[in-house]
């Protein structure tokens, strides 16, 4: 029960602070609106450092991502089942926390008209359309954040509190680099509750929820990830 607390609790948190950045960016009448991706970067990085801190804190393992778990996983660094476990709370969790962004910013999201904008304050979507492409992006993506936490963590304490912080950063990098072609969801639970929330909630003005770009931040980022990982297993540990 602990584990499923400390994933839900961290994965909610990183929601709304991620979430809730891209909100103070996009949406009309904000105190933030149109101050850019380096914002969008720095909340994102916020989210992680604060959400990997709170899930250890209460039990979980810092996942707060379902591509770190499956990776970690088959590196044999937790019991594997408890992978399903996880992830249920990680996307629970994100769905969570897309739910309280939305009623933050309810105000603002009645005040936009453009349901495109509405729609990227949940999840991800690529700014040129391409299957192969925007897959190869979430790969990169992935492979550097989990390649990168793999090389900051210690052996026999996973993710540990004093590893959040180069994780975050690790995160703000990405963002920065790399977030400009898909916008980086890197995490299957940050694209796919989100998303589900988006679908669910009565936002105004909505258009679809994209579902035919939505099997890309999920695929991408398990594959990315696991490559990152036979790599580190056979290469670099």
């Amino acid at each position: 029960m602990n584990v499923f607390i400390g994933e839900f609790i961290g994965t909610m948190l990183l929601i709304i602070l991620g979430n809730g950045v891209v909100a103070n960016v996009l949406l009309n009448k904000t105190k933030g609106q149109n101050s850019g991706l380096i914002v969008i970067a720095f909340g994102w990085a916020i989210g992680v450092f604060v959400g990997v801190y709170a899930s250890l804190k209460l039990g979980g393992s810092g996942h707060l991502n379902p591509a770190v778990t499956l990776a970690l996983a088959y590196l044999e660094e937790f019991p594997r089942q408890n992978v399903l476990t996880y992830i249920l709370a990680q996307l629970s969790g994100a769905i969570a926390g897309a739910i309280i962004m939305w009623l933050a910013y309810r105000q603002h999201f009645q005040q936009t008209q453009d349901g495109d904008a509405k729609l990227a304050v949940f999840c991800t979507g690529p700014a040129i359309r391409s299957t192969p492409n925007n897959i190869i992006t979430e790969i990169i993506g992935t492979f550097v954040l989990m390649l990168g936490a793999l090389l900051f963590i210690k052996p026999e304490n996973s993710l540990g509190t004093l590893e959040a912080l180069p994780v975050a950063l690790l995160v703000l990098g990405i963002g920065v680099s790399l977030g400009g072609p898909t916008g980086y969801a890197i995490n299957p639970a940050r694209d796919l509750g989100p998303r589900i929330a988006h679908f669910i909630l009565p936002i105004p003005q909505k258009r679809n929820s994209d579902w035919t770009y939505s099997w890309i931040p999920i695929i991408g980022p398990i594959v990315g990830a696991l490559l990152a990982a036979m790599v580190f297993k056979y290469f670099l540990s």
